[in-house]
């Protein structure tokens, strides 16, 4: 069976034995918190959640299913002031050691600097493709969507409804892995990474500014495939058009964009890092 062929009868797979959030839903019925000795906090009647860090812990939720394949939003407003030192997560993730793991890392800055989004993909545990831009607006001041495609063909990230990145399914071109296989779970967390995440760790964070707090809303904007241990065909039947999904000319110009003005760092183009050859997927990218 070719590439192509193998492809359509995955979406077909998906349509019978996986399920599709699409009724309203919020914090209680989709998510719960995992870590935080109380500093997690949901409010209004589980339509807004925040997460808090102090000396003692910083804390985090997860959703209560698994999924294979999606496109999820979340709208975060991150923390703000000086927040050097502290990160905020948004990330899917699989368990064991061959995680797949799909990460949108918001390193904290100085009062003033812009915030940098760190972004890595995992593929049966091996990470090391590492994406980081500048947002190009204050990401404290109100709530900005992020959003995560997921489908058989690529990952893109998006910030706003403006992509940021992609990464194409290229097992059948260079046999380079793609997170097909383990269902993973949407994660969240607000954490101290000191050690590195502030240029490099030399800024340190500055505990008289803590609790930080980093707030979340619109519950109700998961559309993807519910991960099922049986073989129960779908009880829902919702529109799976991000399946097929793809960047069009005015995305990848978009896409360019932000990569032209706002990219810090591209593992793509790091050849200290890849003195013998940069990994092989960075060649083949619709923005090269």
């Amino acid at each position: 069976m070719d590439s192509f062929s193998s492809r359509v009868v995955l979406v077909l797979l998906l349509s019978f034995f996986c399920s599709s959030i699409c009724a309203s839903a919020n914090f209680y019925r989709d998510f719960e918190i995992t870590w935080g000795n109380g500093l997690a906090k949901v409010l209004n009647n589980g339509e807004l959640l925040t997460l808090s860090l102090d000396t003692n812990s910083g804390s985090g939720f997860q959703s209560k299913n698994e999924y294979l394949f999606g496109k999820i939003h979340m709208q975060l407003k991150l923390v703000p002031g000086n927040s050097a030192g502290t990160v905020t997560a948004y990330y899917l993730s699989s368990k064991g050691p061959t995680r797949d793991e799909i990460d949108l890392e918001f390193l904290g800055n100085l009062s003033g600097d812009p915030y940098i989004l760190h972004t890595n993909i995992y593929t049966q545990g091996k990470g090391n493709r590492e994406q980081q831009i500048y947002l190009w607006f204050d990401p404290t001041a109100d709530f900005h969507t992020y959003t995560i495609l997921w489908n058989p063909q690529r990952i893109i990230l998006y910030v706003d409804g403006t992509p940021i990145r992609e990464f194409s399914n290229m097992e059948s071109i260079n046999n380079v892995s793609f997170p097909n296989k383990q269902a993973m779970r949407i994660h969240s967390s607000l954490w101290n990474a000191d050690e590195w995440a502030t240029r490099g760790g030399l800024i340190k964070t500055d505990w008289t500014q803590a609790p930080f707090t980093a707030s979340y809303m619109n519950f109700n904007a998961v559309n993807a495939c519910v991960w099922s241990y049986s073989s129960a065909p779908s009880s829902f039947h919702c529109e799976k058009a991000w399946l097929g999904e793809d960047l069009d000319s005015s995305s990848i110009e978009r896409l360019k964009w932000v990569q032209r003005n706002y990219m810090v760092y591209n593992y793509c183009t790091d050849t200290k890092r890849f003195p013998k050859a940069l990994p092989p997927e960075c060649s083949f990218t619709k923005t090269s």
